[in-house]
């Protein structure tokens, strides 16, 4: 056993490739019997940028959206500001409450001549995430098939969860959520958001909606050594390069581009929402955070089941929240 494996065990103590159908499902009747997470294949070269992924994401959690109560309590210290986009819940160039996957567009040189490379981003679910392993209070978690989720039912909007994303994913809304019916004006600052894979849906045997709703198959979904594999076929049969096999230890998103992924990094636009496509370092892999996790771990679980009971101790003035 390596020491990750050790000292995540020490916390919890504590506390056959087939060819894809219409769905773009690599399903393998043994995967869920070994607990295997499911993970995603993007092929770059097949997304044209239309946007269908996107609108299916909305119409499959508008009911998860949150409807903030205005005015916002004063927060302090002062310094902690809020986060407000519910005026502006049609912004489609980055990551918002309201907006968990959005498409990232890259103009770039191959063999001499232009290409444009269209990258849908959304979170990258890790296999050890750092912010369900590092969150204080146990709202993010990852479920058994490997999606990564925030319980918004319990969520404070500490946003440490942002913080300590490499891609910064995870964004925040305030004016909705626990720490209103808690300390409205210290105990965090709302909700974060991201995209919870529509864990219902696959939970149920079903799709994630993006994929669905996927005029050119660009996504395939599952179990995580049959998307590698195939990511890997991919790669080599068009000399591609695959970007979230390793980044951050690994994930359950790859992506495999016609051009190096440098490249693509230094062509998009980053910013607040709008994540990079660069090296990534292994969060988790730090001796540092791998002590906090075995000192969390049993404490967010008790926070969990805290912050739970607070919510329920008063009506809910907010299903969304």
């Amino acid at each position: 056993m390596n020491r990750r494996n050790f000292l995540l065990t020490l916390g919890t103590a504590g506390a056959a490739l087939a060819a894809p159908g219409p769905a773009e499902r690599l399903w393998a009747r043994d995967a869920k019997t070994a607990d295997e997470p499911l993970a995603t294949l993007l092929d770059l070269s097949k997304c044209v940028g239309c946007g269908a992924c996107v609108e299916a994401c909305r119409e499959a959690h508008q009911a998860d959206y949150p409807e903030p109560e205005k005015p916002f309590p004063k927060m302090y210290p002062s310094r902690v500001k809020a986060e407000d986009f519910s005026a502006s819940r049609d912004v489609g160039d980055r990551l918002t409450p309201y907006n968990w996957l959005f498409i990232q567009t890259a103009t770039v040189k191959k063999d001499g001549r232009e290409l444009t490379v269209n990258i849908p981003r959304r979170c990258m679910h890790c296999v050890h995430p750092p912010c369900a392993e590092l969150c204080p209070w146990g709202a993010a978690a990852t479920e058994k098939n490997g999606t990564v989720r925030i319980d918004a039912s319990i969520c404070l909007g500490g946003a440490k969860c942002r913080a300590v994303c490499p891609w910064h994913i995870p964004q925040r809304q305030t004016g909705v959520g626990l720490y209103l019916k808690l300390l409205p004006s210290f105990a965090g600052n709302g909700v974060m958001f991201k995209c919870d894979r529509c864990y219902k849906q696959v939970a149920a045997g079903g799709t994630p909606a993006c994929i669905e709703a996927c005029p050119n198959h660009v996504q395939t979904i599952g179990p995580r050594s049959a998307i590698v594999a195939a990511a890997h076929a991919l790669a080599q049969k068009t000399g591609g390069y695959i970007y979230g096999e390793t980044e951050n230890g690994g994930t359950n998103t790859l992506y495999v581009s016609p051009v190096p992924f440098a490249t693509l990094d230094a062509a998009v636009a980053k910013g607040p929402g709008q994540p990079g496509l660069g090296q990534v370092a292994d969060v988790m892999g730090s001796e540092a955070n791998l002590a906090k996790t075995v000192l969390l771990a049993p404490i967010a679980g008790v926070a969990a089941g805290i912050l739970r009971l607070a919510g329920r101790a008063k009506p809910k003035e907010d299903d969304h929240a």
